[in-house]
C-alpha cells in the first residue's frame, strides 16, 4: 500500500532494550494506534541507537522480535503505518555520515544525556554515544519528517536535528523541512512507577512496573505491593502522587462505576486499599492480557515478522533514497 503524499509525516522510534509497560502504553503507543489514521507514520526499531549502551547483540535479535509484535498488539497496521528496524535502512547510515560534518565535537559533549551516560559509564564513552543525537537527526531527516512525538528528555535533540537541518540547507540548498515536537494528544496521560518513585522504566525497578509481557498473577502481585498510605483524615482531601497514580491506572482500565466508587469511598475517608488494589489487579489482568497473548503469538510467527519487517523496510527505503537522492544532488556528490 502506498502511503499518501498529501499527509504530514510522522516519525517514531524505539529502542529494542528492556520491555514495553504500561507508560509505553498509555504514554505512546496508543496514540500511535490513533496517529496512523491521519499522518503517514514511519515507526521504526533502533537497534544501532541501542548498540551505544548495549553492545552485546546476543539478545538483540529477540529484542526486536519483541518490540516489533508488541507493537502490532498494540494496534499499529502495517498497511497503515511503515514499522521497521532502523538498521534495514542504510540510508540512514549515509545520512548521519554527512550530518556528522556539520556536528561539532563541542556541542555534542554538552548535551545532557551524554554527560549522565559517561557519568553512568565512564568505561564506555564511545563515538557512537557521542553523536547518538546525529544519528537521531538522520532518523528523522530521512524521511523528511515535520512532526515527532519526543519525551521532555528528547526536545534537546529534536532540537539538535533542527539545527544540523539549517545548517545542511544553508550549506547545501533547502532540503529539510524543519522538524518540531508532537503531541498528538494534549492529553497526555503519565504513568508512574507503582512505588511512587518517577516513571515506570523498560529495565529498572521491575516489581513497581507493569509490563505489557507481565502474567496475570504478576500484575496481582505488583499492584498488591503498590505503594499505598494511612487514607485519608478529611473528606475531599487532596491525594498524593503515588495515591493519584493508581486511580489514573483504575480510569484507564476499570469500568467507570467501580472507579466511581473508589473516589467516592477516597472522599469519604472509607477507602479500603487493598479491596481497591486487588480490583485493580484484576481490571489490570484483563486488560494487559490480550495484548500479552497477542504479542506471544507474533513472536512465535517468525515468518509473519519477518513479512512485516520486510514490508516495513520496503516503505521506509522508498522514502530514503528519495531523500538521499536529493541530498546528493545538493552536495554535488553525484559523478
Amino acid at each position: 500500500m502506498q502511503n499518501d503524499t498529501k499527509k504530514e509525516i510522522v516519525l517514531s522510534g524505539i529502542r529494542p532494550t528492556g520491555y514495553l509497560h504500561l507508560g509505553n502504553y498509555f504514554g505512546a503507543m496508543r496514540n500511535y494506534v490513533r496517529m496512523q489514521e491521519d499522518y503517514n507514520c514511519y515507526f521504526f526499531v533502533a537497534d544501532w541507537h541501542s548498540l551505544t549502551t548495549h553492545p552485546d547483540t546476543k539478545e538483540l535479535r529477540n529484542s526486536v522480535h519483541r518490540v516489533i509484535a508488541e507493537n502490532l498488539a498494540c494496534g499499529l497496521d502495517p498497511d497503515k503505518a511503515a514499522i521497521y528496524v532502523q538498521s534495514d535502512v542504510p540510508e540512514i547510515a549515509e545520512l548521519y555520515l554527512y550530518l556528522n560534518m556539520l556536528a561539532y565535537k563541542g556541542e555534542l559533549e554538552k548535551v545532557p544525556t551524554f554527560k549522565d551516560k559517561v557519568r553512568l559509564s565512564p568505561d564506555n564513552v564511545n563515538a557512537g554515544l557521542l553523536t547518538y543525537p546525529v544519528l537521531m537527526a538522520a532518523d528523522i531527516l530521512i524521511h523528511r519528517a515535520v512532526k515527532v512525538p519526543v519525551g521532555k528528555d528528547q526536545e534537546q535533540h529534536l532540537e539538535m536535528a533542527r539545527n544540523f537541518a539549517e545548517r545542511f540547507n544553508h550549506r547545501y540548498g533547502d532540503v529539510f523541512p524543519m522538524p518540531r515536537a508532537f503531541n498528538f494528544n494534549s492529553d497526555l496521560v503519565k504513568i508512574m512507577s507503582l512505588d511512587g518513585k518517577g516513571k515506570m522504566s523498560k529495565s529498572e525497578n521491575q516489581m513497581a512496573t507493569i509490563y505489557l509481557s507481565d502474567s496475570d498473577e504478576l500484575i496481582l502481585k505488583k499492584l498488591k505491593k503498590a505503594t499505598t498510605d494511612q487514607g485519608p483524615t478529611e473528606a475531599g482531601q487532596p491525594k498524593p502522587d503515588f495515591i493519584q497514580n493508581l486511580f489514573t491506572l483504575a480510569s484507564l482500565v476499570s469500568e467507570p462505576a467501580v472507579s466511581e466508587k473508589f473516589e467516592a469511598d477516597y472522599n469519604n475517608c472509607q477507602i479500603r486499599y487493598g479491596d481497591f488494589k486487588k480490583q485493580l489487579g484484576e481490571d489490570m489482568a484483563r486488560f494487559v492480557g490480550p495484548i500479552r497473548d497477542k504479542a506471544l503469538a507474533i513472536q512465535e510467527d517468525k515468518v509473519y515478522l519477518e513479512k512485516i519487517m520486510k514490508q516495513g523496510a520496503e516503505k521506509a527505503r522508498q522514502s530514503a533514497s528519495q531523500t538521499i537522492k536529493i541530498v546528493r544532488e545538493a552536495m554535488g556528490i553525484k559523478y
